[in-house]
């Protein structure tokens, strides 16, 4: 499945090097990382929750995920320093072209009334965020064995310097953005 990992560099690079006017190839901006990130505020109550949400990353993404802890007591949230609050995981290299792969071509157009992403969710350094309302979506999960439907953000992490480069990056990676 290292196909779009093949398209990147026979085709979008040569792309993004055309338009922007590089002068050098390592000036051609690509996908860092992608971080997957499922907040959990039911988990204080539930310790089974975490579990039941690292299973489905873990199915989704191919890789284990890690469990991120409260750093601050909030008196009004019930939260304690070090509680379990989320889970997340970071996809580089291989694994992170196949989720990319999957989530452009398989999960969004699962979506219903699927219209395209928002263009409007860059940082301002080149890097794009989104939302998923619901994990289902994606092939791997199974709608019998999940026990609340959860959403997730996922951030693409980029070596462009401009929101423009990066624009055009994701959508050369096959992005669908609102036209």
């Amino acid at each position: 499945m290292a196909r779009l990992k093949d398209y990147y560099v026979s085709d979008v690079a040569p792309a993004l090097m055309k338009k922007f006017g590089y002068k050098s190839v390592m000036q051609i901006p690509k996908l860092d990382k992608v971080v997957i990130n499922v907040g959990a505020g039911d988990a204080k109550d539930n310790a089974k929750v975490i579990d039941a949400i690292m299973t489905d990353l873990a199915a989704i993404t191919g890789q284990r995920p890690i469990v991120c802890r409260a750093k601050k007591s909030v008196a009004n949230f019930k939260l304690r320093e070090g509680m379990p609050i989320g889970v997340k995981v970071t996809l580089r290299s291989e694994r992170m072209y196949e989720f990319v792969d999957k989530l452009f071509n398989v999960a969004f157009p699962r979506v219903r009334d699927f219209r395209g992403i928002s263009a409007n969710s860059f940082d301002g350094k080149g890097n794009y965020s989104t939302g998923i309302k619901e994990q289902l979506i994606f092939p791997e999960i199974e709608y019998d064995k999940i026990d609340k439907v959860r959403g997730m953000d996922i951030n693409f992490i980029t070596t462009a310097k401009t929101d423009e480069e990066a624009k055009e990056l994701l959508s050369l990676l096959g992005a669908p953005f609102i036209k």
